[in-house]
């Protein structure tokens, strides 16, 4: 595949990005990916290579979801966290805030395939069926959900990138993505404790979570469990878009929540759904 020096790369991109017609009402939702990027905060990167690290890592996603539509995403700075805001703007952009900087592309691909999967489980058209309030009692489980998806991006561009980068002189960045990936899972809080079964610590721990949905160190040790089942079958992460469409119920068991993931996925996604949820319960 033809790659480009990185001034050609961002030449290119700039002239697209001034011949692209500018949204005078709501934007439609599409089958391609649509990534806008905020001109200011990005430190020693420039929107268009912001744009391009965001669109390389969403692609990993993407390109498991046929026949998906969504809205274009609006990449802005954060100086605090990254988010996905549950709300659209005035245009009907998704809102995607990143907290990074500079050429750090690895820590950028982490959070953007993060935030990604929350715009398939919150802001894909089927996801808006069943639009829900953005907190419910198994949001943690959309949370480890979003963090095997960093995961599972970073181990991707670790390969892809070594062939086909975005440009060339990204290559040299592969393997930065991979170790970002590695040092995460080895971190020991990452870990289950010695001579701990998942499913005996899933079991001590589903109340903590259903409680405070974000804590990273344990929405990790849940992604470790289904990174393995997502890259065996990347077909799975469409079902990310059929998450959120169960009954509005706040407080609904996970038992239930599941269920209803099953029942309101096509059906050729449902064998994938059926080892996934079995990593909570056990083989049925």
């Amino acid at each position: 595949m033809y790659r480009q020096s990185r001034r050609r790369f961002l030449v290119s991109l700039a002239a697209a990005s001034l011949s692209a017609p500018r949204f005078a009402q709501a934007v439609p939702d599409s089958t391609s990916l649509d990534i806008l990027v905020d001109e200011r905060g990005w430190g020693k990167a420039s929107p268009a290579e912001v744009q391009a690290v965001a669109l390389s890592a969403a692609s990993e996603l993407w390109r498991n979801c046929p026949g998906q539509r969504i809205k274009p995403i609006r990449i802005y700075h954060r100086t605090d966290f990254p988010q996905t805001d549950f709300g659209h703007d005035w245009r009907g952009r998704i809102r995607v805030g990143l907290n990074c900087e500079d050429t750090r592309w690895a820590q950028m691909a982490f959070q953007f395939g993060h935030e990604f999967c929350h715009t398939l489980a919150q802001h894909s058209t089927s996801a808006l069926r069943g639009w829900h309030p953005s907190r419910h009692a198994n949001l943690w489980f959309e949370e480890s959900l979003c963090e095997a998806s960093s995961l599972f991006v970073l181990r991707r561009l670790a390969v892809n990138w070594q062939q086909n980068a975005p440009c060339e002189a990204w290559r040299n960045y592969a393997a930065a993505m991979g170790k970002y990936a590695s040092d995460r899972l080895a971190k020991p809080e990452h870990q289950l404790p010695a001579d701990t079964s998942f499913l005996a610590w899933f079991r001590a721990n589903e109340a903590s979570m259903r409680e405070n949905p974000v804590q990273r160190e344990k929405d990790v040790i849940v992604a470790r469990q289904m990174l393995p089942l997502l890259e065996a079958e990347p077909a799975g992460w469409a079902a990310a878009c059929y998450l959120n469409l169960g009954a509005r119920q706040q407080g609904k068991s996970l038992s239930q929540h599941f269920s209803e993931w099953q029942n309101n996925s096509p059906s050729a996604l449902r064998p994938f759904l059926g080892r996934l949820t079995s990593l909570f319960y056990g083989p049925a």
